[in-house]
């Protein structure tokens, strides 16, 4: 069990190190995020104005794209497997005493890592940007977040499973990011839409990630007015947390599944 333990660290350390080392990643990875908050934030925000009562659009804003900074950075870990798989260097991975199903979680430790690194400087920003933050916020935050980020990255890791290059995993990644990232509640709440808008946003995973920020953010009274409902009951941070970390479950599972299948 040791030696398992050991393994996954390993992995999750190397893309760590792959994260730090490519600067124009590192540099991207914050840099969407800081022009949607720009763009967004400042213009809609005069537009727009309050949300509800005492809660502006930055403050209903900022949670959705620290949860948008998760995915993004948790679905782009499985990258490394299509890199690993290009350049040889899986073939070295796969004859370890590690399991595939030990090299998957490896990789989703690693992008958690990285997700929860990123998540803190976008948190160090927040009281800057307006948003009111706690060290007892932060310490809830980072649970959630480690959460959300493993259960997310086994979507990236689904995917990149099937690919043979990086460029045609950055094709099919950015076309199931976008309309998750739209369709979540993070510009607007998904209570507000038309009926079919609202269907399909409650279907996205990322839905439930998005609205357990923004509660921790807002507090009860704030999600009650702009929280998710599932017919017609207001979803609480554990109701959220848990159905991500069902479909984390079932992704992984999935991701070894698929991976061994593969290789």
């Amino acid at each position: 069990m040791a030696d398992v333990f050991r393994g996954v660290w390993v992995v999750a350390y190397r893309e760590l190190l792959r994260f730090i080392q490519e600067r124009s990643r590192l540099f991207s990875s914050f840099a969407m995020p800081l022009i949607f908050l720009v763009i967004f934030g400042a213009g809609f925000g005069e537009i727009i104005g309050s949300m509800t009562a005492g809660v502006d659009y930055m403050q209903f804003m900022y949670p959705g794209i620290l949860a948008m900074t998760v995915l993004m950075s948790s679905v782009m870990s499985g990258v490394s497997i299509v890199w690993d798989r290009e350049f040889g260097f899986l073939k070295e991975i796969l004859v370890s005493p590690l399991g595939r199903g030990g090299i998957i979680m490896g990789k989703a430790a690693g992008g958690a890592i990285v997700a929860v690194l990123q998540a803190l400087v976008m948190l160090i920003l927040a009281p800057i940007l307006g948003v009111s933050i706690s060290f007892i916020m932060v310490l809830e935050l980072m649970l959630l977040i480690v959460v959300v980020s493993v259960s997310l990255s086994g979507m990236g890791l689904l995917v990149a499973s099937r690919m043979k290059s990086q460029q045609g995993f950055q094709v099919v990644i950015q076309l199931i990011i976008m309309p998750l990232i739209f369709l979540a509640g993070v510009f607007y709440p998904v209570n507000n839409v038309p009926v079919w808008m609202e269907v399909i946003s409650k279907v996205n995973p990322l839905t439930y990630g998005v609205d357990a920020i923004r509660q921790v953010f807002l507090g009860s009274e704030g999600a009650a007015t702009i929280g998710v409902t599932v017919f017609g009951h207001t979803m609480t941070v554990l109701e959220d947390i848990l159905i991500v970390a069902a479909l984390g479950i079932i992704l992984l599972a999935l991701s070894a599944w698929s991976f061994s299948r593969q290789e």
